[in-house]
């Protein structure tokens, strides 16, 4: 097979290179916030029911969780820098798709094309990374990673408020989405004209019926609980979860046929014997079952239930995510010392902001966004603890040949998380506010989050005690 030849490059292109993944990254990461402001002002214009508004969001991570295994594979098949203009050139197109629908329904497929096209995307970030840093300076690389992923979220919270409030050109929400089209022709221009060329690994073949089983069994399984609001719950909602369980069982059989047959399955099956990675995904999943649901039931109740300002909403979670990327620097170190001990001070924390702000919800009748904004600092240090230095606990007992296999079922793992808990989050927020009111449903919302974040340190004390054993 052709093997393409990677010529050397300075010290200093490859920083100008590092500029421009993580400029792709950040991009993402903004994407994934600024609709959370947004979709309230989405779903007035758009008469968008409470499914499509929760589809909004997670048909996209589920597009994205499904397919960023298949996006390294490609980007092992074809090059890096091929599959990353790709991605780049897709999600520019599909977020101008996203920003021109004009229905619920259309929203939703240009947002599942949009996450597909993330999932070429982002996986060669990483993996350009590691390929230009083998030296010193790779801590560094990856520390500046680190950093704009969380700045990402406060400016994703800034830009969607703003963008929405001063209506820019009269697009309104559109604009949320048309942003990301001069960015994304910027960075494409730059990755064609400075990426190297990253070469080929010769027979590795795209596993497309296990991408496909698996993207169909999370459908399923994820999808009614978007929907059971607006059909009443009916039976046939159970019906097609339990074909979803049946459709991820057979999964699992289809990878170790791929096996068999001498094929490359999408997931490493070794990683299934390592008792105590399997452990630290079940922590990774209730993590992050309460990590971006957060972030939509908070901007609905500040929005829906206490009539907030777009603009003032996005501004409340600033604060958050600058102590989020404060938490980041400092995890790091504490985490080498401390390992699982550092990200279980982080889930206390965010147990207590999300105490102080039941408090708040409870006793003040009208919080003001700044009230709010301090409250949330601690949830949002606390998640920082947790969050930068979780993939690398999880991964500790991972074995360095399956490191690749394993990081992207983390990644899997955790966008899968995300999905599940906007849609049964949201789907509990919508119908206790239908029953009762916002502030209830919030309440409710933030006893959930609670309890998810117990269930991820159960299972972060039950992954210590197998990795002390072993």
């Amino acid at each position: 097979m052709h093997q393409t030849v990677t010529r050397p490059i300075d010290s200093t292109r490859r920083w100008w290179v590092l500029a421009i993944v993580v400029a792709a990254q950040f991009m993402f990461g903004v994407d994934a916030f600024i609709v959370n402001v947004a979709i309230p002002t989405i779903a007035v214009d758009l008469h968008a029911t409470p499914a499509q508004i929760e589809s909004v969001i997670a048909i996209y991570l589920i597009a994205y969780a499904t397919l960023v295994v298949t996006g390294g594979r490609l980007g092992d098949i074809h090059g890096t820098k091929n599959v990353f203009l790709a991605g780049v050139l897709g999600f520019t197109a599909t977020s101008l798709w996203c920003g021109m629908a004009f229905s619920g329904a259309e929203l939703i497929t240009a947002r599942l094309a949009q996450g597909a096209t993330a999932a070429l995307m982002v996986p060669q970030v990483l993996a350009t990374l590691h390929l230009l840093f083998t030296d010193d300076s790779r801590s560094r690389a990856f520390a500046i990673y680190g950093i704009v992923l969380g700045l990402a979220g406060a400016a994703g919270f800034l830009l969607g408020g703003l963008l929405v409030t001063i209506d820019l050109a009269h697009a309104g929400w559109r604009s949320v989405f048309f942003v990301n089209v001069p960015c994304g022709l910027v960075i494409a221009i730059a990755a064609w004209r400075i990426m190297p060329a990253a070469p080929r690994r010769a027979g590795t073949k795209l596993d497309v019926k296990g991408s496909a089983v698996l993207f169909a069994g999370l459908l399923c399984l994820i999808g009614p609980l978007l929907f059971g609001h607006d059909v009443g719950w009916a039976p046939w909602l159970w019906a097609v979860m339990a074909t979803g369980a049946a459709v991820l069982a057979a999964f699992l059989r289809l990878e170790h046929a791929v096996a068999r047959a001498g094929g490359m399955p999408l997931i490493d099956l070794s990683l299934l014997a390592d008792a105590a990675f399997l452990r630290g995904l079940g922590a990774a999943f209730f993590f992050f079952v309460a990590n971006l649901s957060f972030y939509l039931v908070m901007t609905l109740f500040m929005q829906r239930g206490l009539k907030i300002a777009p603009l003032a909403a996005g501004l409340a979670f600033v604060p958050l995510a600058l102590a989020f990327v404060v938490a980041s620097r400092h995890s790091g170190a504490r985490a080498k010392r401390r390992g699982t001990g550092v990200l279980i001070e982080g889930c206390a924390l965010q147990i207590a902001g999300l105490a102080a702000l039941a408090l708040v919800a409870d006793l003040i009748d009208a919080p003001t966004p700044l009230m709010l904004a301090l409250v949330m600092i601690v949830f949002g240090y606390g998640q920082g603890l947790v969050m930068a230095p979780l993939s690398g606990v999880v991964l500790s007992t991972v074995k360095p040949v399956a490191a690749g296999s394993a990081s992207g079922m983390y990644g899997t793992t955790a966008q899968i998380g995300n999905a599940a808990g906007v849609a049964a989050i949201g789907a509990v927020f919508f119908a206790v506010e239908t029953l009762q009111s916002a502030r209830a449903g919030f309440l409710v919302s933030l006893a959930l989050f609670a309890a998810l974040i117990m269930i991820c340190v159960a299972f972060l004390s039950w992954m210590r005690r197998t990795a002390a054993r072993s």
